[in-house]
């Protein structure tokens, strides 16, 4: 008799765990774990989950105390989550110090961290699926006199808003930008703007700047093109140490072509007027550079330019390494240098377009996500110098069609001198430029001094002629700053 009546209780408790939510303990776990041993991970997951992706109370609390350290650019650790905890009262909730403790020792290799945080997402939309099912079976079976067309919109309604980007309404009516842009126009129009900073960075290139109204703008993919050793680096450092010194806003450089340590020399050739041979060769120094060197290392010591030298990079990797730098020093200009040298993502896919074209799109992305402009060099084919005016043009472009279509911008840099060494000497400084496209903006030629012994770029002076033989007859017909 017993054993008969107990049957059905052990039924019972089989549907009963069959009904428990689902969930992932373990990776929950040991998402926190690593997060509290490595807060790098962070820039591997902070964009996939969320505090209520969380099924224990207690992960919840320790994700949220993480995030709330992690975002202020502090460390987050056993002890100091623990403080965080304490001082929002909820260190008890959480489970003290000891299972902060009994985390930190979960976690196995920190490499995996985003699959585990894939792992505690999926579980959680499961749960929201779960719950959305009830509330719709439910209201299914209590119509109450309500159209069934209600129901079904009340239903898709329940379904969407689980997706991660339901949350926000991305929409905007043309009535607010249109009313927005207009308050910004007068603003500015009437100096109005106060402390507020303008929508764009120069770049301290004056000619460049003015056809640019104003410099780069976030979001942007700016791409340079050029041969080999017509000066690509040197014209986006000219920049970057620019926007980095001048201007006080952080930027991070990819640098796959060249070792840090040659990009610091070329920075102190630049800041100091030295050469680049005499840097390499220090018993070429005189006293007066060993002046000017000392002046340089003081002032680029103090500025935010940030570079990273590991070579092949795919986008992911570039991404990854890009969202740390914007959280931990704030980053508002991105050089990569250069695109040809990006690895795909995929390494079964051996078909270098399309790893060109992933490369190309994944940098406008990053441009958008970020909010700050992306400029990245690029290869031009060996076809232009052949040509007549061997000034690149948009077809030029290495390998990869999409590389002009993803582009706000694409720029072209051209050294006569570095083709006809023969050239005179009125040559030696003289670089041109084709702004080839812009997005809503102007195209046309530009004219740069470029010093190739300091790996210099600067405006070409107003009271020094342009250069003239052949190599101009090409463009004689455009006016400098015209529309192509």
């Amino acid at each position: 008799m017993n054993g008969r009546a107990n049957i059905p209780f052990e039924h019972d408790r089989e549907i009963a765990q069959l009904r428990i939510p689902p969930h992932s303990i373990e990776a929950e776990s040991s998402v926190l774990g690593s997060l509290l041993l490595d807060n790098y991970g962070w820039d591997r997951v902070g964009d996939l989950l969320a505090e209520d992706d969380f099924y224990r109370h207690e992960h919840r609390l320790v994700f949220a105390a993480i995030a709330r350290l992690i975002n202020a650019c502090k460390p987050a650790d056993v002890i100091t989550v623990f403080a965080d905890l304490e001082k929002q009262g909820k260190h008890t909730e959480a489970g003290g110090l000891p299972y902060l403790h009994s985390l930190a020792q979960v976690a196995l290799s920190g490499s995996n961290v985003r699959r585990y945080a894939e792992i505690v997402r999926e579980r959680a939309v499961l749960r929201k699926l779960i719950g959305a099912a009830d509330e719709i079976s439910t209201a299914a079976f209590n119509v109450q006199g309500r159209e069934v067309e209600g129901l079904l919109d009340e239903a898709m309604q329940k379904v969407m808003a689980i997706s991660p980007d339901a949350a926000a309404d991305d929409w905007e009516a043309m009535e607010s930008m249109v009313v927005r842009e207009l308050d910004m126009i007068q603003e500015r129009q009437e100096g109005r703007t106060g402390n507020q900073p303008p929508d764009f960075i120069p770049t301290g290139l004056t000619d460049l700047d003015e056809m640019l109204d104003g410099g780069l703008r976030p979001g942007q993919l700016i791409i340079v093109g050029a041969r080999p050793s017509m000066g690509k680096s040197a014209f986006a450092d000219s920049i970057g140490i620019h926007v980095a010194r001048n201007l006080g806003l952080p930027v991070g450089k990819f640098s796959m072509e060249m070792q840090n340590h040659e990009g610091g020399q070329r920075a102190l050739s630049a800041e100091g007027s030295i050469p680049l041979h005499a840097l390499r060769r220090p018993e070429r120094m005189s006293d007066v550079h060993w002046g000017s060197l000392t002046k340089a290392v003081e002032m680029l010591r103090q500025i935010p330019f940030y570079s990273n030298e590991k070579g092949g990079l795919n986008i992911n990797q570039v991404r990854a390494k890009a969202r740390a730098l914007k959280r931990k020093r704030g980053l508002k200009l991105l050089l990569v240098d250069y695109l040809q040298l990006m690895a795909g993502t995929d390494p079964r896919v051996s078909q270098r377009t399309y790893q060109l074209e992933e490369a190309s799109r994944g940098l406008k992305a990053l441009a958008k996500e970020l909010g700050v402009p992306v400029v990245a060099l690029a290869q031009v084919g060996r076809g232009v110098e052949k040509e007549t005016d061997p000034m690149p043009r948009l077809s030029d472009l290495k390998d990869c069609g999409a590389i002009e279509q993803d582009a706000d911008i694409v720029l072209f840099i051209d050294r006569p001198i570095q083709r006809k060494p023969d050239l005179d000497a009125e040559w030696k400084y003289y670089a041109r430029a084709l702004l080839a496209k812009q997005r809503g903006g102007r195209t046309g030629y530009l004219d740069f001094t470029y010093v190739g012994e300091h790996t210099r770029f600067m405006d070409w002076p107003r009271d020094t002629p342009i250069p003239t033989n052949q190599v101009r007859v090409a463009r004689s017909n455009q006016s400098k700053g015209g529309d192509l």
